[in-house]
């Protein structure tokens, strides 16, 4: 995908309106994690030290509750105001910020509008506000990629308004994930975990057409688990949403397709060992609750009717066999996507899962991309941060773009 380039652009003397994604945590209105905001500089610094007139940051943060007015919304919404971000951001800039609740701008260099949603045009992609805040600028940029899968004001129809261009951010997100559906380097390895398989079922199936074998954690394995008859006690299975269930989605029936595609491919391990293309767990750390003080660990492959465990309990963990085996496979791989932890990381009993396979990601040779906020939260717990090719802020965005599906904030940006 080639996308419209902000370096072919002069933006000398023009103003610049950048959508940014700063839905960042906050605590007592201070900002919690940065990477999102240091993830726009580079495009920020660019419009300074190529002399735009004014640079106009725009961005939505949290799900604020609409009021009649759009002043009532900013005394209902306080704790979503964007006016917290601005501390972090002359921080890391070194440049004073105006912020501003209202479109009449001053004529400042940088300027920070307020949450995007607390108008109500934005959410509903509304052609009246959209000109609004075209009169602002003379070029737009989309450097948000983690909200380029939606159809909202400031990410697709301003696009239409203005010349559009890709920020460096966007573009460096495009080019990594697309690595990874184009000529990824083989063996390429996707491990996936996390608690939901609903946000990832698209991305699933597409990329286990490409990948070389699928490494299944988490909650997810569970899916997995069932769809081969294992009894998974009282393990997390997500219930399918309504929306899915209307289409006739069942997410066990969903594993168990995959299982039934890929049952004919193999991936050679020290090139003789052949294994399933698709690899669940072979043993699970138990214990009644996530936050359980001591755990147990079972082989499931040498449980007959749930012999090793009883009625009441939860796989919180992937066990040392699958550890072991995971490790193996992804030592051997020359591309990586992980998205997911391999359990209740956020519980040390239950964390060496996640821990040892992404310890082993760091030490491999491959070209490693990872995803999900947990993913990340993750890597932070193990100081394995700065270890990895790449680590997408993206989220939704990224599972969309894997998945094939069209992002309303990219198409306008193709060249």
């Amino acid at each position: 995908m080639n996308l419209k380039s902000l370096k072919n652009q002069t933006v000398k003397d023009r103003k610049v309106i950048v959508r940014v994604d700063y839905n960042v945590p906050i605590k007592d209105g201070k900002v919690k994690d940065t990477n999102r905001i240091l993830a726009s500089l580079e495009t920020i610094n660019y419009l300074l030290k190529n002399g735009a007139k004014q640079i106009i940051l725009m961005s939505h943060l949290g799900r604020p509750k609409r009021a009649e007015t759009y002043e009532q919304t900013l005394k209902d919404n306080k704790d979503l105001s964007l006016s917290q971000i601005i501390p972090e951001l002359e921080n890391l800039l070194n440049e004073k910020i105006t912020f501003c609740q209202s479109l009449d701008l001053p004529e400042d260099k940088i300027v920070l509008l307020e949450n995007l949603r607390f108008h109500e045009g934005e959410k509903k992609d509304d052609l009246n506000f959209a000109k609004k805040l075209a009169n602002l600028a003379d070029i737009y940029v989309n450097d948000a990629f983690s909200s380029s899968h939606r159809a909202h004001v400031s990410v697709s129809r301003l696009a239409t308004l203005l010349p559009a261009f890709a920020g460096f951010s966007l573009s460096k997100e495009v080019e990594m994930l697309s690595k990874l559906t184009k000529d990824p380097k083989r063996p390429f390895v996707m491990i996936i975990g996390g608690a939901k398989i609903s946000d990832k079922v698209s991305a699933i199936a597409n990329l286990a057409k490409i990948a070389d074998t699928v490494l299944v954690g988490g909650g997810v394995a569970n899916n997995f688990l069932k769809a081969e008859g294992f009894d998974v006690a009282k393990s997390y299975l997500q219930d399918v949403p309504a929306d899915l269930a209307k289409e006739g989605v069942d997410f066990v029936e969903f594993a168990d397709k995959l299982l039934e595609d890929a049952q004919q491919e193999h991936t050679l391990i020290d090139n003789y060992i052949p294994l399933p293309k698709i690899i669940y767990p072979v043993d699970v750390m138990t214990a009644k609750s996530p936050d359980a003080k001591n755990a147990k660990e079972v082989n499931l492959l040498r449980c007959e009717n749930q012999s090793c465990y009883e009625p009441d309990d939860m796989f919180l963990d992937i066990g040392p066999r699958t550890i072991k085996l995971f490790s193996k496979v992804i030592m051997s791989a020359k591309t990586i996507f992980w998205n997911g932890p391999m359990g209740v990381f956020e519980n040390e009993v239950f964390s060496l899962g996640t821990k040892k396979i992404a310890t082993a990601i760091s030490k491999s040779k491959a070209e490693s991309i990872l995803g999900g906020g947990d993913t990340i939260s993750s890597i932070k717990q193990f100081d394995l941060e700065g270890k990895f090719t790449y680590v997408s802020t993206a989220g939704g965005a990224s599972l969309d773009f894997l998945s094939g599906k069209e992002m309303p904030g990219l198409k306008n940006l193709v060249e």
